[in-house]
């Protein structure tokens, strides 16, 4: 599929329904349309986080910002690497997420410390609805803590859905578990038009650790 022939409303409309774009490579010149019968969810409310990485997180040791590097988040998880040969992100996925970017619709969440970049995850909102697409990692825990830090955004921003598409062994520490496509349905019908908020306005001066502070002693009073 030409990425010239869609639109960032185009690309909304179809993620409203439970579709998602998928190429075979990341050299690959076409993308194609998945809405597989299972879909991957993570409970943003009742996330399972282990013990050392509460302990990572609370150190604050890792610098967390948001959006001020989307375009590098999607080219890092495009590339590959030693870990991973091949991705499925090609030119016309990153070239639509970054236009969704701009036009205030995709997100990312980055870890850094100094002036360089170990770790994000990118993703796509459509009211309630989280659609988490990829994440990197250059440092040991840099791609987990960006996880935990968008469950805390999404949880405080009033989302009630994060979807991952599919489950890994990365994501099952975190109480990842499949519903059948039309419960996806059902949950993504319901929630796309909830007034949730990435950007978290109503809370200009909260500092990321003690949002993150927050939210961990959130779930565990859902232990």
């Amino acid at each position: 599929m030409d990425k010239d022939e869609l639109s960032p409303d185009d690309v909304l409309a179809a993620y409203a329904l439970g579709y998602f774009p998928m190429a075979d490579n990341a050299e690959a010149d076409e993308f194609f349309w998945y809405d597989p019968t299972q879909r991957g969810q993570l409970p943003i409310d009742t996330l399972h986080v282990p013990r050392r990485l509460r302990e990572t997180l609370l150190k604050g040791d890792y610098e967390i910002r948001i959006d001020s590097a989307f375009a590098d988040v999607v080219d890092h998880c495009a590339a590959r690497t030693e870990e991973r040969a091949s991705t499925w992100i090609n030119k016309g996925i990153r070239n639509l997420f970054v236009d969704l970017h701009r036009a205030g619709h995709a997100h990312s969440v980055e870890c850094w410390q100094g002036d360089r970049m170990t770790g994000g995850i990118y993703g796509l909102a459509l009211g309630g609805v989280f659609c988490g697409e990829s994440m990197f990692s250059r440092r040991r825990d840099a791609s987990k803590i960006a996880l935990v830090h968008l469950c805390a955004r999404l949880w405080k921003g009033g989302f009630s859905v994060l979807d991952t598409q599919f489950i890994n062994e990365h994501l099952r520490q975190f109480g990842v578990y499949e519903v059948p496509r039309a419960v996806y349905r059902e949950r993504l019908a319901a929630a796309r038009h909830d007034p949730a908020d990435f950007t978290l306005k109503s809370w200009s001066g909260l500092k990321q650790l003690s949002l993150i502070r927050e939210y961990l002693n959130h779930l565990k009073t859902k232990e």
